[in-house]
């Protein structure tokens, strides 16, 4: 099954969005990381729903309980067991997709699989299922920080409006600046006026998220099959609504040639660097010390408020219109959670490296 992530550094999870709770176990984590609730609920503040006009008005405080492997506010080395109850499921709001496929959502494609689905928001296909990997992530986020490694994700582009400043001259300071996740206000203003338009025409829309992780050492992830991008990739493709995954100078690569896409090696001060950075820090699937940087792609959210000719468990032609509560675009939301899989990948791949 599916349900578990990394190999030393392993997260499995469980729960679905209208169950009493959901939940992770963290196998692997080593002993003596300082953490409290407190800084992995700082965390899941960032990804919870209902923080503004642009995000799903669903009421969770997504509060988080550690229920073992934390003893004195220490990882003792054993497994970590998290767990959010479920407190605003509004049940009723799916019954009218109890027999139906909502286009474009995993509806199809679990019943056909397994024979059954919960329909209630989604059941285990629920972006709700990424709580756990945000409460996982804000544990491997503390640990990669004691190695000065550190992570940040910010919206770049939503719908057609793209940021066209280079990651290097913006403040990550302001990320959390305005309700967006963008660093750059003027662009913030933009994405939050297109997000809200398409709230307002019961439509949706998607955007890119835009993560650099700095200060990663040289030697990080395995040649062949277990290459660093490959597993970042892994990581973010699994992310609900992600379409697609670059790094490094990714699809814009094929229009430079190779005199000018090579990163040629410098020493400065005895150290070896690269004078850019086409590569995103990684080469031959393994990190060279440069800052990895990527673009995650989200699709608009495939539940929208505008009728739509679909299918039911018959095979007969139905109509479904969207009902409940739901983003008009993922990217605000998404972006903790770009972060804490990037975390989560690099704190396994680190490990494996040891």
């Amino acid at each position: 099954m599916s349900n578990s992530f990394g190999k030393i550094f392993k997260i499995s999870t469980y729960g679905e969005s209208h169950g009493l709770a959901i939940g992770v176990i963290i196998d692997g984590c080593p002993s003596g990381i300082s953490i409290s609730s407190e800084e992995i609920q700082k965390e899941l503040d960032r990804r919870k729903p209902g923080q503004s006009k642009i995000t799903t008005q669903r009421k969770e405080n997504d509060k988080i309980k550690i229920l073992s492997g934390v003893y004195n506010g220490l990882t003792t080395g054993m497994p970590i067991s998290l767990q959010i109850k479920n407190k605003n499921q509004k049940s009723s709001d799916y019954k009218h997709i109890s027999n139906s496929f909502r286009p474009s959502h995993a509806d199809f494609t679990y019943e056909k699989k397994y024979g059954a689905r919960d329909y209630r928001g989604g059941g285990r296909s629920s972006a709700r299922e990424t709580a756990n990997w945000v409460a996982a992530g804000a544990i491997a986020k503390k640990f990669l920080n004691s190695l000065d490694i550190n992570i940040n994700a910010y919206v770049s582009k939503v719908g057609k409006c793209q940021i066209d400043i280079d990651y290097k001259k913006l403040d990550f300071s302001k990320i959390e600046s305005n309700i967006v996740r963008c660093p750059d206000n003027n662009f913030a203003n933009k994405f939050i006026k297109i997000i809200d338009n398409a709230r307002k025409n019961k439509d949706t829309i998607g955007g890119i998220i835009t993560c650099v992780i700095k200060g990663c050492p040289v030697g990080i992830g395995e040649p062949i099959f277990n290459k660093l991008h490959a597993e970042l990739g892994k990581a973010m493709l699994s992310i609900n609504a992600v379409k697609g995954f670059e790094y490094g100078s990714g699809f814009k690569g094929v229009e430079m040639f190779g005199s000018k896409h090579n990163d040629k090696f410098q020493i400065n001060n005895g150290k070896v660097s690269t004078k850019s950075n086409f590569s995103g820090g990684i080469q031959g699937g393994i990190s060279n010390g440069e800052d990895i940087y990527f673009k995650v792609a989200f699709k608009p959210v495939s539940t929208i408020m505008k009728k739509q000719k679909s299918i039911n468990n018959d095979n007969k032609e139905v109509i479904i219109q969207g009902k409940g509560r739901h983003d008009p675009c993922v990217v605000p939301r998404a972006v903790p959670i770009v972060e804490s899989m990037a975390a989560n990948v690099i704190t396994d791949l680190y490990l494996q490296s040891q």
